[in-house]
């Protein structure tokens, strides 16, 4: 029997950025007395307000490198990646799209070859730091349902490897080894039952287990607009979320407008979910342009607004929390706008970004997913025409 999630309360901080001659401002938004006020404050960025007067760390820098990964074997080629992770191992989970290639780039396929160039690499690839190929597997096979679009990948402490699509009947996440053996399905393909109910997805887009709880917490997703949270041993549902803490409700919703109020319900697709240890719930609500952060129960504590102008596609695609103890950044992959934001986790503040549109080393088409290592380095999936992986070096 569904329960009401329990709503979160509104008593939080709103943060935004706008971009004044001089620098970057993060707009804070701060609820007093049931009213939203406005409250204004420069970040790291601001000219004349430097690093000495925050007396935080310096801000990380990053270092595109362009030998990562490397070649592959067999004639293989990419084609979109859409999902990227790191291990305890500190290697590198890449979760590809096969069918996403163009004819022109599996010509190697066809009998005769019609092209040397090429075959689609497995959807499922394993890279150690330095880029090396280490194993690889995936696609359909028996006693699963493989999704039809690839989308979102996690690894767990004991290597176990978490797969979900965002295809049209993807209402599946599948558990296997990290040898590709078929260990458990959670939903079934195909079948759907809206963003409040306890036993289906409705196109899942990312996961992030909490190994303490044992419990699995879903962005669901493309078709829902929750975080729906499960046992992670036995799929039995414990709790889900909308927006705010709200219950989800899957009516329509006007189109997003940077002058409106903020809507009460996330949008389509709530693309990632992450947790701090502190025990803090982070939401990539991509297309409304904002973070959402929660407690573990579903109560909503504030809010981040990246690029707020952004009115197609979305600013917050996905997002890692920095290697540090205190875990005291945020870096957003802002796929729309072809850049990593990265942010001070506790206010909020834009401290920097870097990348632009374009297929060069260290550019940007559609940065989709992020992961991050033991060591502080980034790693990024392109989808659409971007189709590849890229590794950033920690500078500081």
């Amino acid at each position: 029997m569904l329960g009401s999630p329990q709503a979160g309360s509104r008593e939080g901080i709103s943060f935004g950025t706008t971009n004044l001659a001089g620098g970057t401002m993060a707009a804070i938004r701060r609820r007093e007395a049931g009213q939203w006020v406005a409250v204004v404050c420069a970040s790291a960025l601001l000219a004349g307000f430097g690093p000495a007067a925050w007396a935080a760390p310096a801000v990380p820098k990053f270092k595109v490198d362009a030998a990562w990964p490397q070649p592959l074997p067999d004639n293989w080629i990419l084609g979109q990646v859409a999902g990227i992770a790191t291990d305890s191992q500190d290697h590198i989970w890449i979760l590809q799209r096969p069918n996403s290639l163009e004819e022109d780039e599996k010509g190697a396929l066809n009998t005769p070859p019609i092209y040397r160039c090429c075959k689609p690499a497995p959807a499922v690839l394993e890279f150690d730091r330095s880029g090396k190929l280490l194993r690889h597997w995936g696609g359909p096979g028996a006693g699963y349902e493989w999704p039809k679009n690839e989308h979102g990948i996690m690894v767990d402490g004991a290597g176990n490897v978490f797969v979900a699509g965002n295809g049209e009947p993807d209402h599946q996440i599948l558990k296997f080894t990290g040898d590709g053996k078929f260990l458990q399905q959670f939903g079934k393909a195909g079948s759907t039952g809206g963003s409040n109910s306890p036993t289906q997805f409705g196109r899942p887009a990312h996961m992030q287990l909490d190994p303490p709880a044992n419990e699995l917490y879903v962005a669901d997703g493309y078709l829902n607009r929750r975080i729906l949270v499960l046992d992670a041993a036995t799929g039995a549902y414990k709790r889900h979320w909308g927006a705010y803490g709200h219950t989800p409700d899957d009516g329509k919703q006007a189109p997003y407008s940077p002058a409106a109020p903020p809507s009460e319900q996330f949008s389509n697709p709530v693309h990632c979910v992450r947790l701090s240890r502190d025990g803090l719930v982070y939401v990539c609500d991509r297309s409304n342009d904002r973070v959402q952060v929660f407690d573990k129960t579903g109560k909503f504590v504030k809010e981040f607004r990246i690029e707020p102008q952004t009115l197609a596609q979305g600013s917050v695609w996905d997002l890692v929390l920095s290697e540090d103890a205190a875990q005291a950044y945020l870096f957003i992959a802002d796929g729309a706008n072809n850049q990593i934001v990265v942010l001070d986790r506790q206010t909020g503040a834009v401290l920097s970004s870097f990348g632009q549109a374009g297929r060069m080393a260290g550019q940007f088409k559609w940065v989709h997913n992020l992961a991050i290592d033991a060591k502080g380095n980034l790693y990024t999936a392109e989808v659409g025409t971007g189709r590849r992986a890229q590794r950033f070096v920690r500078q500081r």
